[in-house]
């Protein structure tokens, strides 16, 4: 059976959902009652500090996204407000807990709306920012895997991950090229039309070239992964039995964790067991390494969710003026 338009949009939809609802499953099924109770026991005996800690940790490097952005949409002539700008990253990441990656949509639409950004050009900031964090989420892993070669190759091979980058890079390469090409050679007024529009995207992706603050730019790109790691190593703290291990254990849990978010919506239920899975390679217990999953993925995701309910709210009230 071949799939329409809406039905692979529906599967878009329901297939992190079902791979969440799977995992939670699988996690469930593989636990005894009295590994559950331990794991609450332990999630109930936290230090909480700590928690708070990686919660306001994780609404600095979001207010860095905001700034950052906006620096990539000056060349282009757009000043936005740093209000705005703070407000519409935040739903960007509630919208994504919905409906993976319609908050990249939705972030250009409301850009469009309260700022008057042409969507094309804000989306095109948007893709060089995933782009961006793709690129660190690289360094990062080559970091986890020179610090830990014989753990982390295991679950994600180097070399597979190089060549999966460089197709995609190929293909935007030649992708953009035949754009320009038919542009120029057509007159079809749709054809026209849609040049303009992957223009205006490539404007956007470009625009990281024309950034007056080059340096302030590649700064909160770095401080914005370092903070994400912070972020997930201050919750060791928060566990006795997680508490000795070292920054270079830290890197992988973090790593795994970080693809499984893209896996689902959030990373619910795989998030978890990800991070129990690298863990437990270190010698941490079932009931520990779950827990520390546990409480990472859920006051991350509460705190998107009220930041970015309260934005929703607030962004339409400061612009009632747009």
């Amino acid at each position: 059976m071949v799939l329409n338009k809406k039905g692979w949009s529906f599967l878009k939809i329901i297939a992190p959902i079902l791979l969440g609802a799977f995992f939670i499953a699988y996690s469930f099924s593989n636990t005894t009652p009295e590994d559950r109770q331990n794991i609450l026991e332990a999630i109930q005996n936290a230090d909480f500090r700590f928690v708070i800690l990686s919660v306001f940790i994780g609404i600095v490097s979001h207010l860095s996204r905001a700034y950052r952005w906006r620096l990539m949409l000056a060349p282009m002539g757009h000043h936005i407000s740093f209000t705005n700008s703070v407000l519409i990253v935040l739903i960007t990441y509630l919208s994504n807990l919905g409906i993976p990656r319609s908050g990249e949509f939705l972030r250009a639409t409301a850009l469009k709306t309260y700022e008057n950004v042409p969507f094309e050009k804000g989306f095109g900031t948007i893709v060089t920012e995933r782009m961006i964090d793709v690129l660190l989420l690289f360094i990062v892993l080559i970091i986890g895997g020179l610090l830990n070669t014989e753990l982390l190759s295991a679950y994600f091979p180097t070399s597979s991950v190089i060549g999966i980058l460089v197709l995609i890079l190929a293909f935007v390469i030649v992708f953009f090229l035949g754009i320009r090409s038919i542009g120029r050679s057509s007159s079809n007024p749709w054809i026209k039309k849609m040049v303009a529009f992957f223009r205006g995207l490539l404007e956007g992706i470009l625009s990281i070239r024309k950034i007056p603050k080059k340096q302030s730019f590649i700064t909160h790109s770095v401080l914005i992964w370092v903070l994400y790691i912070l972020m997930f190593y201050v919750i060791k703290y928060s566990l006795p039995e997680t508490t000795d291990l070292s920054f270079i254990q830290i890197i992988p849990a973090f790593i795994a964790g970080a693809f499984s978010i893209s896996a689902t919506n959030g990373g619910v239920g795989v998030y978890p067991v990800a991070v129990s899975a690298i863990l437990m390679g270190f010698g941490i217990s079932l009931e520990a390494s779950l827990a520390f999953g546990w409480i990472m993925w859920t006051s991350q995701t509460l705190m998107i969710v009220v930041f970015g309910s309260i934005s929703f709210l607030l962004l339409p009230v400061l612009n009632r003026n747009n």
